[in-house]
């Protein structure tokens, strides 16, 4: 049984990608052990893989990553392993490092343009930092795949690698709906669920909210502005129109969405990064049978248009997004959700990712 130790940033509890990668590598055979960091809110873990939080001194910044990867060397370095697998640059380092040191196979997953991220748009320094080791590290990788076809395409242009495509696509799920902390009754639902950072297009959905009666639009998740957002919701007197739920838990979160009327993916065309992103909201809403709005960027797009499951923002302005809205909501998507749901599944990723862990 080969022995596979996986790495990311994040405390584990919440990062459903690789839960997936770990589970399916699990049930055909390899013993896994995926390494995290622990934070003071950290959701208990029951999984059926082995799961190591570490616990660090520093939890942002310069610092944080030098710790993160410091320790996960050392850890990598003296454990048993016959594969590593890293997901993200960050984690990348310490694995490429190991990898070389020990020569054992090292797989890269990347799940984002990592060095075109919003937040490094305004930090000259610390994206040439990490463009360094992108360009150091990845022209040398054998085994490497990412969430879709755009970002696998950038990376086999510039750095003349073979990235293959493993879409972040939900397992099968049967709705079972929950419920809300509060009153819906006589309104429209409008769901955003994911990661409450710059460039998500949340400040837009709010002053949208002030065109829209009989609607509530909920926000599931945390991040860098969920303060300014619930502030400039007070500010604006929309209370009673926006809810923010904070970061829920995927089983709690399974039984929110399908509550929705409609789900939103209204990212801002903030560099690459944001301009091929296929977030996995997307198919958690398919999976809920939820029609989407997206916005009018490629790989989002193309999933709205093969599968015809909502529609794409034509502008996006308060008023008119409104508007739009207004009039998809009363359209029957349900159809074309429930054959979408039986194609968009894990499962039909698992094959690829098998082949890339499984050759030499």
């Amino acid at each position: 049984m080969k022995r596979i130790i996986v790495s990311v940033t994040n405390d584990l509890s919440t990062d459903q990608r690789v839960d997936k990668v770990c589970n399916t590598l699990h049930e055909n055979n390899f013993n896994v052990l995926l390494v995290g960091r622990k934070l003071s809110n950290s959701f208990k873990l029951d999984r059926k893989y082995n799961t190591k939080r570490i616990n660090l001194l520093f939890n942002t910044g310069f610092l944080f990553y030098a710790e993160y990867n410091f320790r996960l060397f050392f850890l990598l370095l003296f454990s048993k392993k016959d594969i590593l697998l890293s997901n993200d640059l960050d984690t990348l380092l310490a694995n490429f490092l190991v990898s070389k040191i020990q020569r054992k196979k090292l797989v890269y997953d990347s799940h984002e343009l990592f060095t075109e991220v919003p937040e490094l748009l305004d930090k000259p320094f610390v994206k040439s930092v990490w463009l360094k080791l992108e360009n150091w590290i990845l022209p040398k990788l054998k085994n490497c795949y990412t969430v879709c076809q755009s970002i696998a395409d950038f990376y086999n242009t510039k750095y003349n690698t073979n990235f293959k495509v493993i879409r972040n696509l939900p397992n099968k799920k049967t709705i079972k709906k929950g419920l809300i902390p509060f009153s819906t009754k006589n309104k429209k639902i409008i769901l955003y669920q994911g990661a409450v950072n710059v460039g998500r297009g949340l400040e837009l959905m709010i002053d949208v909210m002030a065109n829209l009666e009989n609607y509530i639009f909920i926000i599931i998740g945390s991040g860098d502005i969920s303060e300014d957002l619930k502030n400039k919701t007070i500010k604006e007197k929309l209370n009673n129109k926006v809810k923010f739920l904070g970061k829920l838990t995927p089983q709690e979160l399974h039984k929110i969405t399908p509550l929705a009327d409609l789900g939103i993916s209204l990212e801002e065309d903030l560099g690459l990064n944001y301009r091929y992103a296929l977030p996995n909201k997307i198919f958690d809403y398919i999976q809920a049978e939820v029609p989407i709005l997206v916005s009018n960027l490629p790989e989002m797009k193309r999933v709205v248009l093969d599968y015809n499951i909502g529609k794409i923002a034509e502008k996006r302005t308060p008023k008119k997004l409104a508007n739009q809205i207004e009039k998809l909501v009363i359209k029957d998507f349900s159809s074309e959700l429930k054959k979408a749901k039986e194609i968009l599944i894990w499962k039909s990723e698992e094959e690829k990712l098998l082949t890339i862990f499984k050759n030499n």
